[in-house]
C-alpha cells in the first residue's frame, strides 16, 4: 500500500488510536504496524475477528488483560539456561495468572454454540494453556517487589531462623552495654543502629579510645562513630556467615524456578502469542464500540456506498455524516463546492474508510455499508509546495499526480484534491479534464474536487463521471457539510460578495463580464438546486408522517400488550405480596430460633423435651405455611378484630392456622399474648378471630416461654452443607451461626461445614465454637469419602 497516501489520509493516526485501546506492550506495536491487505480473505476474516470481539465487550466486558507482563525476553533467557531475577520471575507469576483470568473470562462462552457464533476469537482462547502448577510455586517462593518467603525452602527458613537468633543474641548483649553505668556518658543515644550488616552502638567522638571495639562508620559531622563492640564481633561474623549462606540459596531458590519456567517456555511463548492477538483484535473491537462504528461489506467489482459516514478523526458532536457512492453506475467523482464547504473531508473520508476497512477495522458508518478491495490508494491531497526543491503549489501537485499515474492500476482508488490548481484556469482545467478523462477510460475509480466550471459541464457530457457538490447556505454564508451527489455545485461568489456588502454596481459590473451561457449554467444550476431543496422538504415531510403512523402502531400494540399482562399481574399480586411476608419473616424466624436455643441451653432434660415438641411444631406449621404460600394462597384474614377479648377466651391465629387461648389483653400497639401450645406468642388484634366455644380446658404450657411476634412464616428449603472457604474464621463463625440455626428449624439431623485443610486455623476456629453451641450433639472431621480434614459434620441434639 501506497505510504505516502497512508500518511496524507492520516491512517497513522488511526493506528495510535488502536494502539491506545491496546494494553499489552507487544498488542500496541501489532496496531501500530497494522497495514492495510488487498486480498479479500484476509480483509473477512480480519473483520469478522473485530466483530466478534465488539460483540464479547458489550456481553462480558473489557479483556481482562491488566497486569500482563511482556516476558519474551526471560523465556528467550530460560531457554539458554539462563537465571531469572525476582521481578523477572514475579513477572512470570503475573503472566500466568492473566492467562488464568483471559481462560476464565471467555469460560462462560465456551459452549458449542459461542464456537460457532465467535469462531477466530474462540480458536485463540481455545489455544491458552493454564500453568497454575508454575504461578503457585513462584507465588509461594516469591513475594513483590523483590522479596523471598521463608518457606521457599527448608533449608532457607532454618538459615533465617538462624540470622534472627542470632540478632536477638547480640541485641540482648548490647542492650546490656547501652544500659550499662559504665558506658553512659560514652554513648551518643541508648540505640543499636547497622553499618555494613553488623550491628554497632553510636558512641561519641572522644571517647573512641576509651570504647572498646571496631569503628564501622561515622556520621556527618564527626561527632558520632559507630563502633562494634569487641564482644559482640564473633556473634556479628556468625551473621556474616549466615547472610552469604542465604544468598547462595536464593541463588538456588532462583535457578530451580528459572529451570520450572524453562520447562514451561513453549506453552508460555504460546500463550504471549495468543494473549497479543487477542489484545490486538480486543483493541479493534474498543475502538469500534468508541467511533460507533460497523462492519462493511467488501467486494471486488470496485463498488462503494458509505451510508452516513463521519470522519473519525473530527468531533463527535459536531461531524455531519455524509453519503457517499460511486463504481456501479459510474466511476469518476467530481465534488465541487465552495472553500471550507467539507469538499476534501468527504475525500478523506472516502480514502481513509477504505484503509481502514482493508485493515480489518470497522468504519463509522451505518451498517451494510460497502467498500471495495483496492491493490492500492493514490492520494494527492493538500498544499505541498517545497521551497528546498523550489517547486510551486502546481509543481508539487503535479509531480505527484505524474508519480499516480505510472504506478496506478485498473484496480486502484485515485483521489486528487483541486485538481489543475495552482496555475492558469483554462490551461489548469484542460489539464483536468485530460487527467479524468484518461482514468475514466480505465475505468479507475476516482473522486476528485475541483472550482473549475469546465470540469462540472465534462461530467455532465460524460456518463462515466457523476457530479456532486458539498451544500452551502447562502443566507447564513456557512456550510452545510452535506454532500450532494448528482448535483454540481454552483458558484455563490456573487452572493456571498453581496451578503458581505460589497457594492451592488461593483456586483452588476462583474456579472456583465461573464458570459450569456455561464449565466444560463448556473441558472440552471440554481433551478436544479430549488428543486433539489423542494423534494427533500416533501420527503422530510413524507417521512415524518410514516414515522407518526409506526408510532401510533407501536402504541396500539404496546396497549394491547398491557391489557392482556393486565390480568396476569393481577393473578400474581397475592403470590407477590405473599413472598414479600416470606422474607420479612426471616427475621422473625431468627429471634424465634435464638430463643429456642436459649431455652435449650437452660432447661431441665424434661424441659429439653418439651423444647423440642416445639420446635417440631412451629416446624410443621412453618412448613404448612410455607407450601401454602408456594401455592399462591394467603390465610383467610378475619374480616374484623374482636370487639372485646377476655383472659381465657379461645382464638384462632390467621397468620399460623393454629387455635391458642388469650393471656394478656391488647396492649397500646394493639399485640395480645396468646398461648399456642407451649409457645407464647404476640399477635395483632386484627389477626385474631374468637372461637365459638372457649377452650379453657387447654393444659398451661411448661418449660421454656418464648416471648415473639409471628407474622409470617420462614422457608425451610435449606442445603444439608454450607461452603465457607476463603472466610475468616469471624465471618465464617457468623454464617455458620446462621446456617445451623436453619438446618436445626428445618428437621435435618446433621450439617456438613466445608472449611478446607489450609492452615487448620478455619477449622480450629469453628471447632471452637461448636463446642459450646445449645443445639449441637456432637462433631467430627469428614472421614474418607466426605471431605476429610476439610469437612466437618455437626451432630444436633434430639
Amino acid at each position: 500500500m501506497n505510504q505516502k497516501s497512508l500518511k496524507t489520509l492520516e491512517f497513522t493516526k488511526i493506528q495510535q488510536l488502536l494502539a491506545d485501546k491496546a494494553i499489552s506492550q507487544a498488542g500496541k506495536a501489532l496496531a501500530r504496524e497494522l497495514t492495510p491487505s488487498s486480498d479479500i480473505h484476509t480483509v473477512t476474516r480480519s473483520l469478522q475477528a473485530t466483530s466478534e470481539a465488539s460483540s464479547i465487550i458489550v456481553k462480558r466486558g473489557s479483556l481482562p488483560l491488566g497486569g500482563i507482563k511482556d516476558i519474551s525476553a526471560s523465556l528467550v533467557r530460560v531457554q539458554l539456561a539462563g537465571a531469572l531475577s525476582i521481578e523477572e520471575l514475579i513477572g512470570v507469576a503475573d503472566f500466568c495468572y492473566v492467562t488464568r483470568k483471559v481462560t476464565s473470562y471467555f469460560k462462560g462462552d465456551a459452549r458449542e454454540s459461542a464456537y460457532e457464533a465467535f469462531p477466530v476469537t474462540a480458536n485463540l482462547f481455545g489455544a491458552l494453556i493454564e500453568a497454575n502448577d508454575l504461578e503457585s510455586a513462584i507465588n509461594r517462593c516469591l513475594a513483590p517487589p523483590n522479596l523471598v518467603n521463608d518457606n521457599a525452602s527448608p533449608q532457607l527458613a532454618a538459615i533465617r531462623r538462624q540470622i534472627k537468633s542470632a540478632g536477638d543474641k547480640i541485641r540482648e548483649s548490647l542492650n546490656k552495654i547501652i544500659h550499662s553505668g559504665d558506658y553512659k556518658n560514652m554513648l551518643q543515644d541508648n540505640v543499636i543502629t547497622l553499618r555494613n550488616d553488623r550491628y554497632v552502638v553510636p558512641i561519641k567522638h572522644e571517647h573512641r579510645g576509651n570504647f572498646p571495639g571496631m569503628i564501622h562508620d561515622q556520621s556527618a559531622s564527626g561527632s558520632t562513630l559507630f563502633i562494634e563492640p569487641a564482644s559482640v564481633v564473633q556473634m556479628n561474623n556468625k551473621i556474616k556467615e549466615l547472610l552469604a549462606d542465604e544468598k547462595i540459596e536464593i541463588n538456588k531458590i532462583l535457578l530451580e524456578l528459572s529451570a520450572q519456567v524453562s520447562g514451561k517456555a513453549d506453552i508460555l511463548t504460546a500463550n504471549l502469542e495468543a494473549l497479543t492477538e487477542l489484545d490486538f483484535i480486543f483493541a479493534k473491537g474498543e475502538l469500534s464500540l468508541d467511533m460507533r462504528a460497523s462492519e462493511p461489506v467488501f467486494n471486488t467489482h470496485g463498488e462503494i456506498d458509505i451510508k452516513k459516514g463521519r470522519h473519525p478523526l473530527l468531533d463527535k458532536g459536531k461531524v455531519v455524516p455524509i453519503d457517499i457512492y460511486l463504481g456501479k453506475d459510474f466511476t469518476t467523482l467530481l465534488i465541487t463546492g465552495p472553500n471550507t464547504g467539507g469538499k476534501t473531508v468527504a475525500l478523506k473520508t472516502l480514502g481513509l474508510f477504505t484503509l481502514m476497512g482493508q485493515a480489518g477495522l470497522h468504519i463509522p458508518a451505518f451498517d451494510n455499508s460497502s467498500l471495495a478491495i483496492f491493490d492500492n490508494v493514490f492520494a494527492d491531497i493538500g498544499d505541498e509546495q517545497s521551497i528546498e526543491q523550489s517547486l510551486s503549489t502546481f509543481s508539487s501537485h503535479m509531480t505527484n499526480i505524474v508519480k499516480i499515474l505510472e504506478e496506478v492500476t485498473d484496480n486502484s482508488l485515485v483521489l486528487m484534491d483541486e485538481l489543475g490548481a495552482g496555475t492558469d484556469p483554462t490551461e489548469g482545467a484542460a489539464l483536468a479534464i485530460a487527467i479524468i478523462d484518461t482514468l475514466t477510460r480505465r475505468k479507475i475509480r476516482t473522486a476528485i474536487t475541483t472550482h473549475y466550471s469546465e470540469l462540472k459541464v465534462f461530467a455532465l457530457q460524460e456518463p462515466c463521471v457523476c457530479n456532486a457538490s458539498c451544500e452551502f447556505d447562502v443566507e447564513t454564508l456557512r456550510p452545510t457539510y452535506k454532500l450532494l451527489i448528482g448535483i454540481p455545485g454552483k458558484s455563490n461568489a456573487f452572493a456571498i460578495s453581496q451578503k458581505l456588502g460589497l457594492p451592488q454596481e461593483i456586483i452588476s459590473a462583474a456579472k456583465e463580464r461573464i458570459s450569456s451561457e455561464d449565466i444560463k449554467f448556473e441558472d440552471v444550476l440554481t433551478d436544479l438546486e430549488i428543486s433539489r431543496k423542494t423534494m427533500e422538504i416533501e420527503k422530510e415531510r413524507a417521512e415524518s408522517y410514516r414515522l407518526e403512523a409506526e408510532r401510533i402502531r407501536k402504541d396500539a400494540e404496546a396497549q394491547k400488550a398491557k391489557l392482556a399482562a393486565s390480568r396476569e399481574k393481577q393473578i400474581k399480586a397475592a403470590q407477590e405480596e405473599a413472598r414479600a411476608v416470606v422474607a420479612a419473616a426471616k427475621s422473625e424466624a431468627d429471634a424465634l430460633m435464638k430463643e429456642l436455643r436459649k431455652s435449650l441451653a437452660n432447661a431441665t432434660q424434661s424441659s429439653q423435651a418439651e423444647s423440642e415438641a416445639a420446635r417440631q411444631k412451629v416446624g410443621d406449621l412453618l412448613r404448612m405455611h410455607d407450601e401454602k404460600l408456594s401455592a399462591g394462597r394467603t390465610p383467610v384474614k378475619p374480616k374484623e378484630p374482636p370487639k372485646s377479648l377476655r383472659k381465657g377466651d379461645s382464638v384462632f391465629i390467621h397468620t399460623i392456622s393454629q387455635n391458642g387461648i388469650v393471656s394478656e389483653l391488647p396492649d397500646s400497639n394493639g399485640d395480645v399474648l396468646v398461648s399456642a401450645g407451649i409457645m407464647k406468642i404476640k399477635v395483632h388484634i386484627s389477626d385474631l378471630s374468637l372461637n365459638e366455644e372457649p377452650s379453657h380446658k387447654t393444659s398451661k404450657p411448661s418449660g421454656a416461654l418464648i416471648n415473639i411476634s409471628v407474622k409470617s412464616t420462614k422457608s425451610l428449603s435449606v442445603s444439608p452443607e454450607i461452603n465457607l472457604l476463603g472466610c475468616t474464621v469471624d465471618e465464617a463463625v457468623e454464617k455458620a451461626d446462621k446456617y445451623l440455626d436453619d438446618v436445626y428449624l428445618s428437621g435435618l439431623n446433621q450439617a456438613r461445614l466445608v472449611h478446607g485443610k489450609g492452615t487448620g486455623a478455619l477449622r480450629n476456629g469453628l471447632h471452637s465454637y461448636l463446642r459450646n453451641h445449645p443445639l449441637v450433639k456432637s462433631f467430627r472431621l469428614g472421614g474418607q469419602g466426605e471431605g476429610d480434614a476439610g469437612v466437618t459434620i455437626v451432630e444436633f441434639k434430639k
